[in-house]
Order: C-alpha cells, then structure tokens, then sequence
C-alpha cells in the first residue's frame, strides 16, 4: 500500500546521500535509520495500525523522525499546536482520542506504555483546524490525500517547476498546518529536496537565513511579504538562490513591489485542509495578473461552481469519485461532513469571482463579507485598501451591527505610534478609503487596538474582535461622513 514512508524508503535508496533536513546528520539515509530504529521501539510496544498518537515537538526535527516512524507502521499523528492552552490541548486530546503524547525529543523512547488495543483505522493523520470561530474540527487525512496532495505540487511547471534532487525549501509554517506538513514535506520527499524547516518567522534574519541556507523555494503566508517589505534594504536582499516562491494572501499592493525588490515571482495559490490536493488551484502560469488576488484556471480534474448570489466556490473532482484526494471527514462530525459536501458539491465558504479569461480571483472567506444596505463588501478588500495608510501598523476589517444598514464596516487599527488615538487620525484612515474604494466600502467606525488576536499561523481571530465591537475603546463613530458623491 502506499504511503509516506514507502515514498520516503524509496528516496532513500536512489538518494541516501542527500540532505533531507539542512542540519548536519540528517542525510536521507541517516533519517530513515533513525526511523526505522524508532518504529522498531514503537512496534515493541505494540504501537501500529489503528493507533493515533499525538505529537508535541513543534517545528523540531525529531517531528520528521516520529511521523515517518509511525507512518511506517500504519498508525495516524495528531499534530498539536505549542501554543495550545490548557483547555484547547485537552479538548483535542479528548476529542482526538490519541493514545499518546509524544512531548520529548528523545529518541529512545525509555519508559513508553504498552499500547491499548487498536481501533479499525487507515489514517495517515488527524488534523485540528486553526477554530478561528469555534472549536476546532478535526480533518481525517489518508496517505493516498497526502501524496495526491504533494503530487498536485509537483505537477505545476511555469515559474514553479521542481527540479528533482535540486531544491532546498524553505518555510517557517508550523508542522500542524497543511502546507509545512502536507505539501512542504511530502514534496521534497518524491522529489529528492531538502526542507529548511524554521522553528518560526524571523523577519529581522529571514534573508540571511535564506541565503546561507541556500534555499531555491519559499513557501509564505500573506502576512510575510508586507513585513519584509516594510524592513529597510539589507546585503541579502538578493544574495540568494530562491526561483519562487509559493503562498496565499499576499496583498495585492505588495505583490509587485516584493517582486521587484527580491527578484522572484510569488506564486498565489488556493486550496484547504480540507480539499488537499483534490481542488488546489495555483496562480502557476503566465499571465498570473499579480496584483489582483488571482489563483489561476481551475485545473482540468477539477469542476468549479461559482455560486451566483454569494460568489461561494463549489468544487469536486470530475469522474466517478467527485471527492477523491479530498479529506476523509470531520472526525465525529458524519453531520458537518455531509453539510460540507451538500448536493454534491464541498462548499469552500470563500468568495471568488472568474476573471473574462476563466482564471479564478479570490474575494475573501464568506463569513468575512459585510452586508450593508444590500451591497456585499469583502474585508479583505478593505484592509488592503487601509494597510498602506501611513499611521496604520496593522488593521482587520469586521461587521459592526447597524439597525438601518444591517451591518457597518468597522476597522479595528493598531497605529504605528499609539499616542495618534484621535478623531483627526480616524477621519484620516476613513479619508484614504474614500479616496480609494467607493464610499460605502469605507469604516464607519474606526476602533484603535494595542492588539489583534491572532491564531498561532497569524490569522486574525475575527470572532473574538466581534465581541469587542459592542463596547469598544477609542473607538469613532463616523457614519455621517460616508455619503454618495
């Protein structure tokens, strides 16, 4: 059967030789040693097909050396986030069922318990959504969604072709998020590539770490290219070996400016935990319009609804098997599974709109589309908008409720100098949006923040700032000032 491990045994012995993560000793062929020693420890024990265990290493390279090892036997990960709290680790533990924690990055494994018997399981891994609005849902992903995943990746030419045996990836993703852990890792496993993997960010060393790495790809998150990009000119801005770079989000007022700047294209791409490689859509060949928030055409296999009211993107493999290379379901969850993937379609939940040549432009996620007095207005066109106002630091777009209007845009800022929490400073970010988008686009309300809070992959946790419009400080009613010109 195939899995991860196979494909990586495979590579090891066409190309042991070669690096597979950039530290010293961790050759292909000193990783696979490493383990197969570990599943051996993990097999003693009676761990394999059927259990679940969870891993707690972070970004560490003994995370690789555990997931190939149980992979081999058959048994699923859980990948936990470092920044759980209390109540969040427990929930996903209880609700994963893992059967152990893997919290150490010692490799004897002294002291592991027997295992509990096994439950009639075939998973590759159990992975817990960010929960930006609720409890996390964990996704069932199977070796095949994986690989398919990886394979999807590879298969892109253009500015992102891979060359097999050739490519250092570099990313700073966290391994419980899909693109460290699906599509950054499996890649570099079936093409022979070496993964940088970063315990986090660094934005102030990122270049130099990029360079001395000798990194050829980087995989990225919109926030990343706006940080870069506002850090003064520096000796490795282009001392480096990077072809492309691989993400999602990035703003479209930085896109041309970051590659003009760092000498290599950012390669906008689409796709969820929950669709892998069944529905990821790349903005992978020319003409990517940069600037404008395109994924690209739709690849062949692929059938793409574009809902007419909402905009929502419907998708499904074509053929016999419209949810092939998909994930598996929500654990627990047969309800929420099968209203995902209602009439036939998996409903995204993104707003999109098609270009007049069929490629595919992302508008934002639904549940960030503000309504207000009939017109659909997409936060993410907002902050864009306001991120390059002088005063602003950073800004996160919400729905405040309005009882004429029904909603009314709200920009929760934090100002690049704090002491600016005025009506003046507020009028000003209203004033740049006017003059950039139409007027009902524009904040009705500006709010000033010391913070915004933000998952552990720096997205906003849009829910949390909801409940702060109802009694905010600093915060400026400016409705009267947007009027039709």
């Amino acid at each position: 059967m195939e899995s991860v491990y196979a494909e990586f045994e495979r590579t090891a012995r066409r190309h042991g030789g070669k690096p597979f993560l950039h530290l010293p000793g961790f050759s292909y062929s000193a990783c696979l040693e490493r383990a197969d020693a570990l599943a051996a420890r993990y097999r003693t024990r009676g761990y394999g097909r059927g259990h679940r265990v969870a891993l707690q290493l972070g970004n560490r390279p003994e995370f690789f050396l555990h997931f190939l090892a149980l992979n081999s036997l058959g048994a699923s990960i859980v990948p936990l986030n470092p920044d759980y709290r209390k109540a969040e680790l427990e929930y996903v533990l209880q609700h994963s069922e893992a059967c152990l924690v893997v919290d150490a990055s010692l490799e004897d494994l002294s002291g592991l318990p027997p295992a509990p018997p096994p439950r009639d399981a075939g998973e590759c891994a159990l992975l817990y959504t960010s929960g930006t609005t609720g409890k996390p849902k964990g996704c069932l992903l199977s070796n095949f969604y994986f690989l398919n995943d990886a394979r999807r990746y590879l298969a892109e030419s253009g500015p992102c072709e891979v060359l097999e045996g050739e490519e250092r990836l570099i990313t700073p993703l966290p391994l419980f998020h899909m693109n460290s852990l699906e599509v950054s890792t499996v890649a570099m496993i079936l093409s022979a590539g070496c993964i940088i993997q970063l315990d986090r960010f660094h934005p102030r060393s990122w270049w130099e770490e990029v360079a001395r790495s000798d990194a050829t790809i980087v995989h990225y998150l919109g926030v990343m290219p706006a940080i870069l990009l506002g850090q003064a000119a520096g000796p490795f801005d282009r001392a480096h070996r990077v072809r492309f770079g691989y993400g999602a989000n990035a703003n479209p007022r930085d896109h041309a400016a970051f590659e003009a700047r760092f000498g290599f294209p950012l390669v906008e791409a689409w796709a969820m935990t929950e669709t892998g490689g069944g529905a990821l859509i790349a903005a992978s060949r020319e003409p990517r319009q940069v600037g404008t928030r395109c994924i690209g055409f739709p690849p062949d296999a692929l059938d793409v609804h574009v809902e007419e009211e909402t905009g929502e993107l419907w998708v499904r493999q074509k053929g016999p098997d419209p949810r092939k290379g998909f994930f598996s379901g929500y654990y627990k969850d047969a309800a929420a599974t099968e209203e995902a993937w209602r009439d036939g379609w998996f409903h995204t939940g993104d707003a999109v709109r098609r270009g007049p040549d069929g490629q595919l432009h992302f508008v934002d996620r639904r549940k960030n589309i503000i309504r207000r007095s009939g017109e659909n207005i997409a936060a993410l066109e907002v902050e864009a908008a306001l991120a390059g106002h002088p005063a602003v630091q950073q800004v996160a777009v919400i729905a405040r409720p309005d009882p004429v209007r029904d909603e009314e845009v709200m920009a929760c800022v934090i100002l690049a100098d704090p002491k600016q929490k005025t009506l003046q400073t507020a009028k000003s970010i209203q004033d740049w949006c006017l003059e950039r988008l139409s007027y009902f686009k524009a904040p009705g309300y500006v709010a000033f923040l010391d913070d915004l809070p933000v998952t552990s992959t720096n997205k906003v946790q849009k829910a949390k700032l909801a409940d702060f419009t109802v009694n905010p400080v600093h915060s400026f009613d400016l409705r009267d000032r947007k009027k039709r010109s």
